[in-house]
Protein backbone atom coordinates (compact mmCIF):
# COMPACT_ATOMS: atom_id res chain seq x y z
CA UNK A 1 0.00 0.00 0.00
CA UNK A 2 1.37 3.35 -1.06
CA UNK A 3 2.26 5.87 1.43
CA UNK A 4 -0.09 8.55 -0.18
CA UNK A 5 -3.23 6.13 1.29
CA UNK A 6 -2.65 6.98 4.44
CA UNK A 7 -5.94 7.97 6.42
CA UNK A 8 -5.06 11.03 7.56
CA UNK A 9 -4.36 12.65 4.78
CA UNK A 10 -5.95 15.76 3.71
CA UNK A 11 -7.19 15.83 -0.24
CA UNK A 12 -8.73 18.52 -1.97
CA UNK A 13 -10.51 18.05 -5.18
CA UNK A 14 -10.54 20.51 -8.19
CA UNK A 15 -13.58 20.70 -10.04
CA UNK A 16 -17.23 20.01 -9.24
CA UNK A 17 -18.34 17.72 -12.75
CA UNK A 18 -18.64 13.81 -12.52
CA UNK A 19 -15.05 12.64 -12.44
CA UNK A 20 -14.53 15.24 -9.43
CA UNK A 21 -17.56 14.41 -7.42
CA UNK A 22 -17.08 10.88 -8.21
CA UNK A 23 -13.33 10.91 -7.02
CA UNK A 24 -14.60 13.05 -3.89
CA UNK A 25 -17.26 10.48 -3.15
CA UNK A 26 -14.56 7.81 -3.30
CA UNK A 27 -12.07 9.28 -0.58
CA UNK A 28 -14.55 10.21 1.67
CA UNK A 29 -15.23 7.07 1.84
CA UNK A 30 -12.17 5.57 2.35
CA UNK A 31 -11.32 7.91 4.94
CA UNK A 32 -9.62 11.02 3.71
CA UNK A 33 -9.94 14.86 4.85
CA UNK A 34 -11.89 15.45 1.40
CA UNK A 35 -12.89 19.12 0.79
CA UNK A 36 -14.15 20.16 -2.87
CA UNK A 37 -13.12 23.33 -4.67
CA UNK A 38 -15.17 25.00 -8.01
CA UNK A 39 -14.17 27.93 -8.85
CA UNK A 40 -17.79 27.92 -10.68
CA UNK A 41 -21.04 29.86 -9.45
CA UNK A 42 -23.01 27.19 -7.83
CA UNK A 43 -25.51 28.83 -10.43
CA UNK A 44 -23.90 27.25 -13.31
CA UNK A 45 -23.23 23.74 -11.78
CA UNK A 46 -24.97 20.73 -12.50
CA UNK A 47 -27.70 20.77 -10.10
CA UNK A 48 -27.62 16.57 -9.45
CA UNK A 49 -23.56 17.12 -8.63
CA UNK A 50 -24.13 20.01 -6.37
CA UNK A 51 -26.82 18.03 -4.66
CA UNK A 52 -24.89 14.95 -4.26
CA UNK A 53 -21.89 16.99 -2.69
CA UNK A 54 -23.95 18.52 -0.07
CA UNK A 55 -26.20 15.17 0.77
CA UNK A 56 -22.71 13.15 1.12
CA UNK A 57 -20.87 15.70 3.23
CA UNK A 58 -18.36 16.82 1.56
CA UNK A 59 -16.89 19.76 2.88
CA UNK A 60 -17.05 22.10 -0.28
CA UNK A 61 -16.89 25.91 -1.89
CA UNK A 62 -17.94 27.14 -5.05
CA UNK A 63 -17.25 30.09 -6.89
CA UNK A 64 -13.65 30.53 -5.76
CA UNK A 65 -10.36 29.03 -4.73
CA UNK A 66 -9.72 29.86 -1.42
CA UNK A 67 -6.73 29.28 0.82
CA UNK A 68 -9.01 26.33 2.09
CA UNK A 69 -8.22 24.63 -1.12
CA UNK A 70 -4.63 24.54 -0.57
CA UNK A 71 -4.22 23.08 3.07
CA UNK A 72 -3.93 19.58 1.98
CA UNK A 73 -1.03 16.72 1.04
CA UNK A 74 -2.98 15.85 -2.42
CA UNK A 75 -5.02 17.90 -4.56
CA UNK A 76 -7.50 15.58 -7.07
CA UNK A 77 -7.56 17.77 -10.39
CA UNK A 78 -10.95 16.97 -13.31
CA UNK A 79 -9.63 16.85 -16.65
CA UNK A 80 -11.41 20.04 -17.33
CA UNK A 81 -8.86 21.94 -15.28
CA UNK A 82 -5.64 22.88 -17.45
CA UNK A 83 -2.31 21.69 -16.36
CA UNK A 84 -1.14 25.81 -17.10
CA UNK A 85 -4.19 26.40 -14.96
CA UNK A 86 -3.66 28.88 -11.50
CA UNK A 87 -4.74 26.50 -8.95
CA UNK A 88 -2.24 23.69 -10.42
CA UNK A 89 0.64 25.72 -10.54
CA UNK A 90 0.16 27.03 -7.22
CA UNK A 91 -0.35 24.06 -5.58
CA UNK A 92 2.78 22.94 -7.32
CA UNK A 93 4.70 25.44 -6.24
CA UNK A 94 3.24 24.79 -2.41
CA UNK A 95 4.38 20.95 -3.08
CA UNK A 96 1.04 19.27 -3.14
CA UNK A 97 1.03 16.09 -4.23
CA UNK A 98 -1.08 17.13 -7.59
CA UNK A 99 -3.09 14.00 -9.09
CA UNK A 100 -5.65 12.74 -11.61
CA UNK A 101 -9.02 11.23 -11.25
CA UNK A 102 -7.67 7.71 -12.59
CA UNK A 103 -4.67 8.14 -10.50
CA UNK A 104 -6.68 8.29 -7.68
CA UNK A 105 -9.15 5.62 -9.03
CA UNK A 106 -6.36 3.35 -9.43
CA UNK A 107 -5.08 2.93 -5.40
CA UNK A 108 -8.13 0.97 -5.49
CA UNK A 109 -8.53 -1.15 -8.22
CA UNK A 110 -8.31 -4.98 -7.19
CA UNK A 111 -8.71 -6.05 -11.21
CA UNK A 112 -7.01 -5.34 -14.65
CA UNK A 113 -6.87 -2.07 -16.47
CA UNK A 114 -7.04 -2.31 -20.15
CA UNK A 115 -6.16 1.71 -20.46
CA UNK A 116 -6.85 3.23 -24.07
CA UNK A 117 -5.83 6.25 -25.82
CA UNK A 118 -5.46 7.83 -28.90
CA UNK A 119 -6.39 11.60 -30.93
CA UNK A 120 -9.38 9.30 -32.42
CA UNK A 121 -11.16 5.92 -31.92
CA UNK A 122 -11.01 5.49 -28.22
CA UNK A 123 -14.60 5.15 -27.34
CA UNK A 124 -15.40 2.94 -29.85
CA UNK A 125 -12.62 0.64 -29.02
CA UNK A 126 -13.34 0.87 -25.50
CA UNK A 127 -16.80 -0.06 -25.84
CA UNK A 128 -15.93 -2.71 -28.20
CA UNK A 129 -12.97 -4.06 -26.02
CA UNK A 130 -15.87 -4.12 -23.26
CA UNK A 131 -18.38 -5.72 -25.34
CA UNK A 132 -16.07 -8.63 -26.64
CA UNK A 133 -14.65 -9.47 -22.41
CA UNK A 134 -18.55 -9.48 -21.10
CA UNK A 135 -19.57 -11.66 -24.59
CA UNK A 136 -16.77 -14.04 -23.53
CA UNK A 137 -18.13 -14.01 -19.31
CA UNK A 138 -15.87 -11.77 -17.91
CA UNK A 139 -16.60 -9.47 -14.73
CA UNK A 140 -16.02 -6.14 -16.96
CA UNK A 141 -16.59 -2.46 -16.17
CA UNK A 142 -15.97 0.36 -18.79
CA UNK A 143 -15.21 3.46 -17.59
CA UNK A 144 -13.26 6.77 -17.56
CA UNK A 145 -14.02 9.53 -20.09
CA UNK A 146 -16.40 7.53 -22.15
CA UNK A 147 -19.31 8.52 -18.64
CA UNK A 148 -18.94 6.85 -15.96
CA UNK A 149 -15.76 7.84 -13.89
CA UNK A 150 -13.18 5.40 -12.48
CA UNK A 151 -13.99 6.00 -9.21
CA UNK A 152 -17.52 5.26 -9.40
CA UNK A 153 -16.89 1.56 -10.31
CA UNK A 154 -13.39 0.64 -8.65
CA UNK A 155 -14.58 -0.54 -5.20
CA UNK A 156 -16.92 -3.00 -7.65
CA UNK A 157 -14.00 -4.80 -8.93
CA UNK A 158 -11.81 -8.03 -7.60
CA UNK A 159 -9.28 -10.05 -8.74
CA UNK A 160 -11.02 -11.19 -11.96
CA UNK A 161 -12.45 -7.72 -12.74
CA UNK A 162 -11.62 -6.47 -16.39
CA UNK A 163 -11.73 -2.29 -16.65
CA UNK A 164 -11.93 -1.11 -19.66
CA UNK A 165 -10.62 2.37 -19.36
CA UNK A 166 -11.01 5.25 -22.22
CA UNK A 167 -8.15 7.93 -20.78
CA UNK A 168 -7.41 11.36 -22.42
CA UNK A 169 -4.49 12.77 -22.18
CA UNK A 170 -5.76 15.60 -19.86
CA UNK A 171 -6.41 12.63 -17.12
CA UNK A 172 -2.98 10.77 -17.73
CA UNK A 173 -1.23 14.59 -17.34
CA UNK A 174 -1.17 13.98 -13.84
CA UNK A 175 -1.01 10.28 -13.14
CA UNK A 176 2.05 9.02 -10.90
CA UNK A 177 1.59 5.02 -10.12
CA UNK A 178 -1.21 4.23 -12.31
CA UNK A 179 -0.09 1.34 -14.40
CA UNK A 180 -2.33 -0.59 -16.49
CA UNK A 181 -1.69 -4.03 -17.68
CA UNK A 182 -2.75 -3.29 -21.39
CA UNK A 183 -2.06 0.04 -22.74
CA UNK A 184 -3.18 0.66 -26.23
CA UNK A 185 -2.67 3.60 -27.88
CA UNK A 186 -4.33 3.97 -31.43
CA UNK A 187 -2.99 6.88 -33.16
CA UNK A 188 -1.64 10.22 -32.46
CA UNK A 189 -2.51 13.58 -34.57
CA UNK A 190 -2.92 17.06 -33.76
CA UNK A 191 -5.35 18.10 -30.96
CA UNK A 192 -5.96 20.51 -27.84
CA UNK A 193 -3.26 22.76 -29.26
CA UNK A 194 -5.63 25.18 -27.09
CA UNK A 195 -4.57 23.07 -24.19
CA UNK A 196 -0.48 22.28 -25.04
CA UNK A 197 2.43 24.51 -25.81
CA UNK A 198 2.80 22.30 -28.62
CA UNK A 199 1.97 18.99 -30.20
CA UNK A 200 5.11 17.14 -28.94
CA UNK A 201 3.49 17.99 -25.36
CA UNK A 202 0.53 16.59 -26.27
CA UNK A 203 2.44 13.14 -27.56
CA UNK A 204 4.15 13.05 -24.49
CA UNK A 205 1.30 13.11 -22.36
CA UNK A 206 -0.23 10.42 -24.72
CA UNK A 207 2.74 8.13 -23.91
CA UNK A 208 2.32 8.48 -20.25
CA UNK A 209 -0.19 6.02 -20.54
CA UNK A 210 2.66 3.35 -20.94
CA UNK A 211 5.00 5.03 -18.57
CA UNK A 212 5.00 2.66 -15.36
CA UNK A 213 4.35 -0.60 -17.16
CA UNK A 214 7.01 -3.09 -17.16
CA UNK A 215 7.39 -6.79 -19.25
CA UNK A 216 4.85 -8.88 -17.34
CA UNK A 217 2.41 -5.59 -19.24
CA UNK A 218 1.48 -4.92 -22.56
CA UNK A 219 1.44 -1.80 -24.78
CA UNK A 220 -0.27 -2.24 -27.88
CA UNK A 221 0.01 0.27 -30.72
CA UNK A 222 -0.75 1.57 -34.45
CA UNK A 223 2.45 0.44 -36.19
CA UNK A 224 1.17 2.55 -39.15
CA UNK A 225 1.28 5.92 -37.17
CA UNK A 226 4.89 6.51 -37.78
CA UNK A 227 4.75 8.85 -34.49
CA UNK A 228 3.35 6.08 -32.24
CA UNK A 229 6.07 3.53 -34.04
CA UNK A 230 9.06 5.83 -32.85
CA UNK A 231 7.67 6.34 -29.52
CA UNK A 232 6.97 2.90 -28.64
CA UNK A 233 10.97 2.15 -28.94
CA UNK A 234 10.66 4.02 -25.06
CA UNK A 235 8.27 1.64 -23.67
CA UNK A 236 9.49 -1.17 -21.15
CA UNK A 237 6.44 -3.16 -21.15
CA UNK A 238 5.63 -6.09 -24.43
CA UNK A 239 4.91 -4.62 -27.08
CA UNK A 240 2.21 -5.93 -29.54
CA UNK A 241 1.37 -3.99 -33.19
CA UNK A 242 -1.51 -3.79 -35.46
CA UNK A 243 -1.31 -2.70 -39.02
CA UNK A 244 -3.20 -2.82 -42.68
CA UNK A 245 0.22 -4.44 -43.54
CA UNK A 246 1.65 -8.26 -42.98
CA UNK A 247 5.17 -6.26 -42.73
CA UNK A 248 4.18 -5.79 -38.98
CA UNK A 249 4.48 -9.32 -38.06
CA UNK A 250 8.32 -8.62 -38.43
CA UNK A 251 8.90 -6.07 -35.25
CA UNK A 252 6.73 -7.85 -33.01
CA UNK A 253 6.11 -11.30 -31.54
CA UNK A 254 2.02 -10.98 -31.13
CA UNK A 255 -0.49 -8.56 -33.32
CA UNK A 256 -2.36 -8.36 -36.01
CA UNK A 257 -2.77 -7.41 -39.39
CA UNK A 258 -5.01 -7.22 -42.54
CA UNK A 259 -4.62 -9.54 -45.65
CA UNK A 260 -7.20 -9.40 -48.15
CA UNK A 261 -9.55 -8.33 -46.48
CA UNK A 262 -9.13 -10.93 -43.26
CA UNK A 263 -8.06 -9.58 -39.92
CA UNK A 264 -5.35 -11.76 -38.63
CA UNK A 265 -4.34 -12.19 -35.08
CA UNK A 266 -0.20 -13.69 -35.16
CA UNK A 267 1.31 -14.73 -32.54
CA UNK A 268 4.76 -16.84 -31.37
CA UNK A 269 3.18 -20.05 -32.59
CA UNK A 270 1.30 -18.96 -35.57
CA UNK A 271 -1.50 -16.86 -36.81
CA UNK A 272 -5.21 -16.93 -36.77
CA UNK A 273 -7.46 -15.71 -39.39
CA UNK A 274 -10.12 -13.94 -37.18
CA UNK A 275 -13.08 -12.39 -39.37
CA UNK A 276 -13.51 -10.77 -42.89
CA UNK A 277 -13.17 -7.21 -42.30
CA UNK A 278 -16.51 -6.88 -44.58
CA UNK A 279 -18.68 -8.22 -42.32
CA UNK A 280 -18.04 -5.36 -39.43
CA UNK A 281 -20.65 -3.57 -39.40
CA UNK A 282 -18.72 -0.58 -38.65
CA UNK A 283 -18.00 0.61 -41.55
CA UNK A 284 -14.36 2.53 -42.32
CA UNK A 285 -10.61 1.83 -42.38
CA UNK A 286 -10.34 3.64 -38.57
CA UNK A 287 -12.72 1.20 -37.57
CA UNK A 288 -10.39 -1.90 -38.56
CA UNK A 289 -7.60 -0.17 -36.63
CA UNK A 290 -10.06 -0.17 -33.51
CA UNK A 291 -11.15 -3.63 -34.34
CA UNK A 292 -7.33 -4.99 -34.26
CA UNK A 293 -6.66 -3.06 -31.08
CA UNK A 294 -9.75 -4.76 -29.36
CA UNK A 295 -8.59 -8.49 -31.20
CA UNK A 296 -5.16 -8.41 -29.38
CA UNK A 297 -6.68 -7.47 -26.08
CA UNK A 298 -9.13 -10.42 -26.34
CA UNK A 299 -6.45 -12.61 -27.60
CA UNK A 300 -3.82 -11.71 -24.36
CA UNK A 301 -6.53 -12.85 -22.30
CA UNK A 302 -7.09 -16.06 -24.24
CA UNK A 303 -10.62 -15.10 -25.80
CA UNK A 304 -11.53 -18.19 -28.05
CA UNK A 305 -11.86 -16.72 -31.56
CA UNK A 306 -15.77 -17.75 -31.68
CA UNK A 307 -16.49 -14.68 -29.15
CA UNK A 308 -14.23 -12.68 -30.73
CA UNK A 309 -15.70 -13.20 -34.02
CA UNK A 310 -19.73 -12.62 -32.58
CA UNK A 311 -18.47 -9.65 -31.27
CA UNK A 312 -17.23 -8.13 -34.03
CA UNK A 313 -19.97 -9.09 -36.10
CA UNK A 314 -22.54 -7.68 -34.01
CA UNK A 315 -21.09 -3.91 -32.68
CA UNK A 316 -22.94 -1.32 -34.11
CA UNK A 317 -20.57 1.44 -33.07
CA UNK A 318 -21.13 4.16 -30.33
CA UNK A 319 -23.72 7.07 -30.05
CA UNK A 320 -22.84 10.03 -31.76
CA UNK A 321 -19.91 8.56 -34.07
CA UNK A 322 -20.54 8.19 -37.58
CA UNK A 323 -24.46 7.29 -36.54
CA UNK A 324 -27.34 6.98 -38.57
CA UNK A 325 -30.14 8.83 -37.76
CA UNK A 326 -32.30 8.57 -40.62
CA UNK A 327 -33.17 8.74 -44.42
CA UNK A 328 -36.16 11.30 -45.68
CA UNK A 329 -36.73 12.05 -49.42
CA UNK A 330 -33.51 10.14 -50.19
CA UNK A 331 -31.36 11.96 -48.13
CA UNK A 332 -29.12 10.32 -45.47
CA UNK A 333 -28.56 11.61 -41.92
CA UNK A 334 -25.37 10.94 -39.89
CA UNK A 335 -24.49 12.43 -36.55
CA UNK A 336 -20.68 12.47 -35.85
CA UNK A 337 -20.50 14.96 -33.10
CA UNK A 338 -17.82 13.06 -31.58
CA UNK A 339 -15.17 14.32 -34.15
CA UNK A 340 -14.12 17.11 -32.27
CA UNK A 341 -10.83 17.26 -34.20
CA UNK A 342 -9.71 17.62 -38.18
CA UNK A 343 -7.90 14.19 -37.88
CA UNK A 344 -11.78 12.65 -36.85
CA UNK A 345 -13.36 14.42 -39.61
CA UNK A 346 -10.63 12.52 -41.96
CA UNK A 347 -11.50 9.01 -40.82
CA UNK A 348 -15.61 9.86 -41.19
CA UNK A 349 -15.07 11.19 -45.07
CA UNK A 350 -13.58 8.59 -45.74
CA UNK A 351 -16.26 6.81 -44.57
CA UNK A 352 -18.37 7.55 -47.37
CA UNK A 353 -18.71 7.01 -51.49
CA UNK A 354 -22.30 9.57 -51.39
CA UNK A 355 -21.89 13.47 -52.15
CA UNK A 356 -21.90 14.71 -48.47
CA UNK A 357 -23.09 18.30 -47.52
CA UNK A 358 -21.18 18.81 -44.42
CA UNK A 359 -21.48 20.96 -41.48
CA UNK A 360 -18.47 21.52 -39.88
CA UNK A 361 -17.44 24.06 -37.12
CA UNK A 362 -17.94 25.08 -33.42
CA UNK A 363 -15.32 26.17 -30.67
CA UNK A 364 -11.85 25.96 -32.37
CA UNK A 365 -8.81 24.39 -31.09
CA UNK A 366 -6.05 24.83 -33.54
CA UNK A 367 -7.38 23.27 -36.16
CA UNK A 368 -5.50 23.25 -39.68
CA UNK A 369 -8.32 22.35 -42.19
CA UNK A 370 -5.10 21.42 -45.09
CA UNK A 371 -5.09 18.22 -43.43
CA UNK A 372 -8.37 17.55 -44.42
CA UNK A 373 -8.62 19.80 -48.03
CA UNK A 374 -8.21 16.98 -50.68
CA UNK A 375 -10.76 14.75 -48.68
CA UNK A 376 -13.02 17.75 -48.52
CA UNK A 377 -12.76 18.07 -52.37
CA UNK A 378 -13.50 14.52 -53.13
CA UNK A 379 -16.51 13.65 -51.17
CA UNK A 380 -18.01 17.14 -50.05
CA UNK A 381 -20.24 18.93 -52.05
CA UNK A 382 -21.42 22.06 -49.76
CA UNK A 383 -20.38 22.82 -46.00
CA UNK A 384 -22.60 24.51 -43.54
CA UNK A 385 -20.43 26.10 -40.99
CA UNK A 386 -21.50 26.83 -37.68
CA UNK A 387 -20.35 27.98 -34.43
CA UNK A 388 -17.92 30.69 -33.37
CA UNK A 389 -15.42 29.00 -36.02
CA UNK A 390 -17.44 29.65 -38.91
CA UNK A 391 -16.36 32.48 -39.95
CA UNK A 392 -13.04 30.33 -40.32
CA UNK A 393 -14.23 27.71 -41.89
CA UNK A 394 -15.94 30.34 -44.45
CA UNK A 395 -12.74 31.64 -45.30
CA UNK A 396 -10.47 28.57 -45.61
CA UNK A 397 -13.16 26.81 -48.13
CA UNK A 398 -14.80 29.47 -49.84
CA UNK A 399 -12.46 29.61 -52.72
CA UNK A 400 -12.83 25.62 -53.07
CA UNK A 401 -16.44 24.68 -52.82
CA UNK A 402 -19.48 26.29 -51.79
CA UNK A 403 -19.69 27.26 -48.57
CA UNK A 404 -23.06 29.02 -46.26
CA UNK A 405 -22.49 29.88 -43.02
CA UNK A 406 -25.14 28.78 -40.51
CA UNK A 407 -26.60 31.17 -37.39
CA UNK A 408 -27.55 27.64 -35.13
CA UNK A 409 -28.32 24.04 -35.40
CA UNK A 410 -31.26 24.86 -36.59
CA UNK A 411 -30.67 26.89 -39.48
CA UNK A 412 -27.18 24.31 -40.23
CA UNK A 413 -29.76 22.02 -40.80
CA UNK A 414 -32.41 23.67 -43.03
CA UNK A 415 -30.17 24.70 -44.98
CA UNK A 416 -27.87 21.76 -45.20
CA UNK A 417 -31.35 19.83 -46.74
CA UNK A 418 -32.34 22.77 -49.04
CA UNK A 419 -28.85 22.04 -50.51
CA UNK A 420 -28.91 17.98 -50.67
CA UNK A 421 -30.77 15.95 -53.33
CA UNK A 422 -31.68 12.15 -52.83
CA UNK A 423 -28.80 9.82 -52.71
CA UNK A 424 -26.76 12.51 -50.82
CA UNK A 425 -25.30 12.37 -46.94
CA UNK A 426 -26.18 15.21 -44.45
CA UNK A 427 -22.76 14.77 -42.09
CA UNK A 428 -22.72 16.32 -38.65
CA UNK A 429 -18.65 16.06 -38.10
CA UNK A 430 -17.58 19.33 -36.76
CA UNK A 431 -13.88 19.21 -36.20
CA UNK A 432 -14.29 21.73 -33.17
CA UNK A 433 -15.39 21.19 -29.37
CA UNK A 434 -18.96 21.91 -28.80
CA UNK A 435 -19.03 24.02 -25.83
CA UNK A 436 -20.05 27.47 -27.60
CA UNK A 437 -22.91 26.30 -28.25
CA UNK A 438 -23.35 23.42 -26.00
CA UNK A 439 -22.69 21.80 -23.07
CA UNK A 440 -20.68 18.85 -24.35
CA UNK A 441 -20.73 16.74 -27.69
CA UNK A 442 -23.10 14.69 -26.53
CA UNK A 443 -25.71 17.71 -26.19
CA UNK A 444 -24.89 18.60 -29.21
CA UNK A 445 -25.39 15.40 -30.88
CA UNK A 446 -28.93 14.90 -29.33
CA UNK A 447 -30.15 18.20 -30.56
CA UNK A 448 -29.03 17.36 -34.31
CA UNK A 449 -30.77 14.19 -33.73
CA UNK A 450 -33.99 15.65 -32.47
CA UNK A 451 -34.00 17.92 -35.10
CA UNK A 452 -33.46 15.75 -37.92
CA UNK A 453 -36.17 13.92 -36.68
CA UNK A 454 -38.55 15.95 -36.50
CA UNK A 455 -38.35 17.13 -40.76
CA UNK A 456 -41.09 16.70 -42.74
Amino acid sequence: MIDILEKEKKVTIVGAARSGVAAAKLLKRKGFDVFLSDSTDEAEIDKTFSAEIKEKGIAHEFGVHSDRAFESEIMVVSPGVPQNSAIIQKALAKGINVVSEIEAASWFCKGKVIAITGTNGKTTTTTLIGEMFKDAGFKTFVCGNIGIAFSDIVEQTDEKSIVVLETSSFQLDNIKKFKPFISILLNVTPDHLDRYESFEKYLESKMRIAENQNSSDYFVFNYDDELVRRSANSVNASKSAFSLNVSVKQETGTGAYVNNMDLIYYYYMGEENVIDTQKLIIKGEHNVYNAMASVISAKIFGIEKEYIKKTLENFKGVEHRLEYVRELDGIKYYNDSKATNVNSVWYALKGFTEPLVLILGGKDKGNDYSQIEKEVKEHVKHIIAIGSSKQKVYDYFIDKLPVTMADDMNDAIVKAKANAVSNDVVLLSPACASFDMFDNYEHRGFVFKEIVNSLK
